[in-house]
């Protein structure tokens, strides 16, 4: 029911849809990326929706979203988001707890590579509020780590075409090979970058 309705937001919206579903993603635990952004890139296959527009909106999605937990955090403290949490669908003081105590072991980074953890995702911007992170610096690693994360699924959706439904099942079967190849990726591209760096 949930993914018929974000469908409908898709089919109405198109690449600004995307963005939407994102969002809620972000706020909404029930609906998954590994559902929504795979369903994105099937589309874009169907000529309804063009890719780098679908990936574009869903990187604003994923920031807007991760800056609206941040502010939470920012606003109102650790103590009473876990009260707020265990009032919420899905999301409990643990997971709250979770989230901290992954900031607090990885430091502002792990706001990037938290954006590659399911489960961590988007309640890593809880933590960085709290901690009052920079709001510049939260949201360029938000957009880094979450354009990373999008591209992945928003491909894996095009090259899956219509059974993209299984990327879900293939993430879960794969996951460590997901998240070792993609650790690779990072790193090549953080060592082109500090070596270009380096010449200059």
């Amino acid at each position: 029911m949930i993914l018929d309705w974000v469908i409908s937001i898709m089919e109405a919206l198109g690449a600004v849809g995307v963005g939407v579903a994102v969002f809620l993603e972000n706020v909404f635990p029930p609906i998954p990326s590994e559902m929504v952004l795979p369903l994105a890139g099937f589309t874009t296959t169907q000529g309804d929706l063009n890719v780098w527009a679908a990936l574009m909106w869903s990187v604003i999605g994923s920031v807007s979203g991760a800056f609206l937990l941040y502010g939470l955090g920012r606003s109102i403290g650790a103590a009473r988001l876990r009260q707020v949490a265990d009032w919420m669908w899905l999301v409990d003081a643990t997971d709250v707890d979770k989230s901290l105590s992954w900031f607090e072991k990885y430091g502002k980074y792990s706001v990037f590579f938290g954006r590659l953890v399911p489960g961590v995702r988007s309640l890593i911007s809880i933590p960085a509020g709290v901690d009052k992170m920079n709001p510049v610096l939260f949201g360029v690693l938000t957009a880094v780590g979450s354009t990373i994360w999008n591209a992945v699924l928003i491909w894996a959706g095009v090259w899956l075409g219509a059974e993209w439904e299984t990327v879900s099942m293939w993430f879960e079967r794969y996951s460590t090979i997901i998240y070792v190849g993609i650790a690779l990726i990072v790193a090549y591209v953080l060592f082109v970058l500090v070596r270009r760096r380096i010449k200059t």
